[in-house]
C-alpha cells in the first residue's frame, strides 16, 4: 500500500477499533468475548477463567490446541451490520475488489480464487496463537495472508513472528511482524505466532484472512 494508506490503516487499529479477545482452551472454542464484554465488570470472571484455561491447554503435552489475542471479526461485523460503513467495512470490501484478488491469482497461480475474509487481529502481551495447520478445505481455504502494519523497529525478543513447523517441531522459516508488509502462504501448512512476552510494546497489529475458492 502507499505509506498514506498504511498509515491510516494502523491508525485506525490502533485507535478506531473496538477490540475483542479471541481465545480456544482444547475442545472449548473458539470463542470471542466482544469489546463491550471486556469492559463489563461482570465478565470478570469470565475473563480469568479464560486466562487460566488457555495457560493450561497450551501448556499440556497432550494435542489440546490453544490461542488468545484481541480480535475485531470483519467479516462478521460486515455482515452483521455491527458498524456499517466503518473504516473496517470498507477495507474488507477493498479485498474483494478484483484488484486484490488479481493480485492474489497472479502471485499463487491459483485463478480459482473468488473471495477473502477478514479479521483484524492484535497480538499484545501474553498473547500467541499455538501450531495449526488452517486445514479447512472443505471451507475453501486456499491461501492464507498477513497484512502487517507491525511497529516498524519490531525486535526478535518482541515474539510475534509467523513461524513455520516441520513434522519434528523445528522452525523452518520465521517472518517478522513488520509495517506495510504481505504475507501469503499456500494452506494447509503448519505454523503458529509466537508467544509476546509482558514486555513487549503494544504494537503488532495485523489484517489476517484467508482467500478462498468457493
Amino acid at each position: 500500500m502507499t505509506d498514506e494508506s498504511a498509515r491510516e490503516i494502523r491508525h485506525v487499529l490502533q485507535s478506531a477499533t473496538p477490540w475483542g479477545l479471541a481465545w480456544q482452551a482444547g475442545s472449548d472454542g473458539p470463542k470471542l468475548m466482544r469489546a463491550d464484554q471486556l469492559r463489563d465488570p461482570e465478565h470478570r470472571g469470565r475473563l480469568q477463567t479464560m486466562m487460566e484455561s488457555t495457560h493450561k491447554a497450551a501448556a499440556s503435552r497432550g494435542e489440546d490446541y490453544a490461542f488468545r489475542f484481541c480480535s475485531y471479526p470483519m467479516l462478521d461485523a460486515y455482515r452483521e451490520k455491527w458498524a456499517e460503513g466503518s473504516a473496517q467495512d470498507i477495507l474488507l470490501e477493498h479485498l474483494n475488489t478484483q484488484e486484490y484478488l488479481g493480485l492474489l491469482r497472479d502471485v499463487t497461480g491459483i485463478d480459482a480464487l473468488k473471495k477473502a475474509d477478514a479479521q483484524a487481529t492484535f497480538y499484545g502481551p501474553n498473547h500467541f496463537l499455538a501450531t495449526h495447520d488452517d486445514s479447512h478445505v472443505a471451507e475453501g481455504w486456499r491461501v492464507a495472508y498477513v497484512l502487517n502494519f507491525a511497529d516498524a523497529d519490531w525486535r526478535p525478543e518482541w515474539g510475534g513472528y509467523l513461524n513455520f513447523h516441520d513434522e519434528d517441531g523445528d522452525i523452518v522459516a520465521g517472518w517478522k511482524p513488520r509495517f506495510n508488509a504481505l504475507n501469503l502462504f499456500l494452506v494447509p501448512q503448519r505454523h503458529a505466532v509466537a508467544y509476546v512476552p509482558p514486555f513487549a510494546p503494544a504494537g503488532r497489529f495485523a489484517i489476517t484472512g484467508w482467500a478462498r475458492d468457493r
